[in-house]
């Protein structure tokens, strides 16, 4: 099972690691385009205007282009470790135990901008970019989609798609039987169902903290929703709102 998670725009400083090295992260097939995009932000993070203006970044948010300037010699840490936000504070990753870190190691990435997969404890700077951040001279979605796509499709074994879907769209997971995208709705007294935004966020990070803790062995959407009814989650093909995509599952928060 692979478990993809997105990334958040907010994460912690420092790193108990050296600088990152791109042999050491996973995925390696992603190398090339990795070393495109790193060598496209650190240049454009020299002029530091250019830089605040294609992340849109505000005069609060400058220590950003020092971030992306100097990520070649910053200090590193497990993916995710370095990512916060709301779904990452209900992961609560520090917290995990030995086991449930190597079981994240091998079936969590992450999906970074800047980075493309990257998995659960591959160390990695801290950084500022998004999947629709617009470097010049560099599209991440002509760059990422087929790559990210392929390595997916590649993948021998079921995949859990909790991304957002601008990240979805950055690099789509396969179309079949073992690979599912989880959207997060509520339901009202009369269960009917709508999707959440923010809030969802909470959802992912604590049902992924429970795949991690319980380590199951799953094989396909129904291993995995019938993990989650003993698990205490509900998750099913839910009321099919409008939009829903033809692989989605619905977990109710």
């Amino acid at each position: 099972m692979l478990l993809l998670l997105p990334p958040s725009e907010t994460k912690r400083d420092g790193g108990t690691h050296g600088p990152f090295e791109p042999s050491q992260l996973s995925f390696p097939t992603l190398a090339e385009p990795r070393a495109e995009v790193v060598a496209a932000v650190t240049s454009l993070a020299e002029d530091p205007d250019a830089m605040m203006r294609a992340l849109k970044l505000g005069p609060r948010q400058a220590g950003e282009v020092e971030r992306n300037r100097t990520l070649r010699e910053s200090p590193t840490m497990a993916a995710i470790d370095r990512y916060t936000g709301v779904l990452f504070d209900a992961l609560d990753a520090p917290t995990l135990g030995e086991e449930a870190r190597r079981y994240a190691a091998s079936h969590l990435a992450v999906h970074s901008a800047l980075f493309g997969l990257v998995g659960a404890l591959d160390r990695i700077p801290a950084y500022r970019l998004s999947h629709d951040s617009r470097l010049p001279g560099l599209r991440l979605k002509s760059l990422w989609r087929e790559r990210i796509a392929e390595v997916l499709s590649d993948h021998a074994g079921l995949v859990v798609d909790l991304r957002s879907e601008g990240y979805a769209d950055l690099g789509p997971a396969p179309a079949r039987r073992d690979s599912v995208y989880l959207r997060v709705v509520s339901a009202d007294a009369q269960g009917r169902r709508r999707a959440l935004n923010h809030f969802n966020k909470r959802a992912k990070g604590l049902f992924v903290r429970a795949l991690l803790g319980d380590q199951p062995v799953l094989h396909d959407r129904d291993d995995l929703i019938q993990w989650a009814r003993a698990a205490g989650f509900t998750l099913d093909a839910g009321a099919a709102l409008d939009g829903a995509r033809p692989d989605e599952l619905e977990l109710v928060a």
